[in-house]
């Protein structure tokens, strides 16, 4: 067997916690982990399958990691692994390409990893239950993930995730629970709840259940400090949760929502099941009851078809909305969805000038709303890296503090003074 192992990842927080999750499964059975660029004998590349782009990213990993050790055996997991496992399997250097429903069993199926590729792939849209793969340790020691949902049900024209991680499928919310409880006996000061789209946790369940039930039973049931909600849909809002937020200590009030575009008939093209006055009426139905909560949107430039008005439609939507940070992403086609095949695609040089564009407003929102802070405490949970004497901690409000400190305070929770707001975002003095 192979004792030298690299586990590279493309993609969302899902597929970085489920490698880092093969990773501790690995050094348990007595794998050594070492960095990519070390060309371990055996590779793990979890792949990503968004756009045609991140394909190409996950065939290039592949490609490096034979040139870094001829001899590597490759496996390919994630979800390119699970659309397209042929065109993997024919790559130099694979020796097995497994789904995202055999991510489970993946240390049976690395037993006989051999010169002749095999494919591990089941029809993961048959899949109806979500399998826990805990974790007990991560990198960052201020942050923990705890993994409650997988799969999606909206089949949005642009994504083909759907394909790629099946249908909404939850965890147990009692499995959840005792996720939460052993990762807080480990020291860690904030939780976070993730998955592919967990505003839809519960609804398969039996009995049913939901998302705000569960955040209700984290925080009445476990000891946890801080809880944080992943990206979650405009329309799996409801106002129970916003209130429980609002009145929580442990909670954190910040919202992490899709947008996508701020023009109607790019939403209606999209296959969004929401229009621009619903969502304005989400996002300051949450501002009313949470005044100084972070609002963080998701929006997509250059879809199929936009133009410039309707780009402009999104910057002025956005501007009159309380949000206090955006994620831009230009679109880019991914074959096997309807968007890739719609006329009047925009030009490459178009989408990254609207992106540029997009992005500056979304500075001006965030500076603007770090700047209300100046002059108050914060708590914050301090995160690794930062240069020598100087720390950086993550407020309840998503809000990244910088301040003079020492690596023992790394996964503390602190008082901070905010007292400027410089080119790097705010600065501040433990209180």
């Amino acid at each position: 067997m192979n004792r030298t192992v690299a586990v590279t990842t493309l993609g969302c927080k899902t597929n970085q916690y489920e490698s880092a999750a093969m990773e501790e499964r690995l050094i348990g059975a007595g794998y050594e982990i070492l960095p990519f660029e070390e060309g371990a004998e055996l590779v793990i590349v979890n792949t990503c399958t968004v756009t045609a782009a991140t394909d190409r990213q996950s065939r290039n990993l592949i490609r490096r990691a034979r040139r870094l050790n001829p001899a590597a055996r490759i496996v390919v997991t994630g979800c390119y692994a699970q659309v397209a496992p042929d065109k993997l399997m024919n790559l130099p250097g694979v020796a097995l390409v497994i789904g995202n429903a055999e991510k489970k069993e993946f240390l049976d199926l690395l037993q006989d990893v051999a010169d002749t590729p095999r494919v591990k792939v089941s029809d993961i849209g048959r899949t109806r239950e979500a399998v826990a793969l805990p974790l007990s340790r991560f990198a960052d020691r201020s942050r923990a993930f705890v993994q409650i949902q997988n799969g999606c049900d909206a089949f949005c024209s642009y994504c083909i995730i759907p394909h790629a991680r099946g249908r909404s499928r939850s965890l147990a919310p009692d499995e959840a629970l005792e996720q939460v409880r052993q990762l807080v006996e480990h020291g860690y000061p904030e939780i976070v709840l993730t998955g592919i789209h967990i505003g839809g946790y519960g609804a398969d369940l039996s009995p049913a259940t939901s998302l705000h039930e569960l955040v209700a039973r984290i925080e009445e049931e476990t000891a946890v400090r801080r809880l944080r909600l992943g990206s979650i849909e405009p329309t799996e809002i409801p106002a129970a949760l916003v209130a429980r937020m609002a009145a929580s200590q442990v909670v954190c009030p910040h919202f992490h929502i899709p947008l996508q575009s701020g023009d109607d008939e790019i939403l209606k093209r999209m296959n969004r099941l929401y229009d621009t006055a619903f969502f304005r009426r989400t996002i300051m139905g949450i501002h009313s009851r949470m005044p100084e909560g972070a609002i963080g949107l998701d929006v997509i430039v250059g879809f199929p078809g936009e133009t410039e008005e309707q780009f402009a439609n999104t910057c002025r939507f956005v501007e009159e909305l309380p949000a206090t940070h955006l994620h831009v992403f230009p679109f880019s086609k991914r074959p096997g969805t309807p968007a890739a095949l719609m006329p009047d695609q925009v030009a490459a040089a178009v989408i990254k000038e609207r992106a540029a564009r997009l992005r500056a407003l979304g500075e001006e929102k965030n500076r603007a709303y770090a700047q209300r802070f100046i002059g108050r405490t914060l708590e914050v949970v301090v995160e690794g890296g930062g240069s020598v004497g100087s720390r950086k901690g993550l407020s309840r409000n998503y809000l990244q503090i910088s301040f003079p400190g020492s690596e023992a305070l790394i996964g503390k929770v602190v008082p901070v003074k905010v007292t400027a707001l410089g080119d790097g975002g705010l600065e501040g003095s433990l209180a």
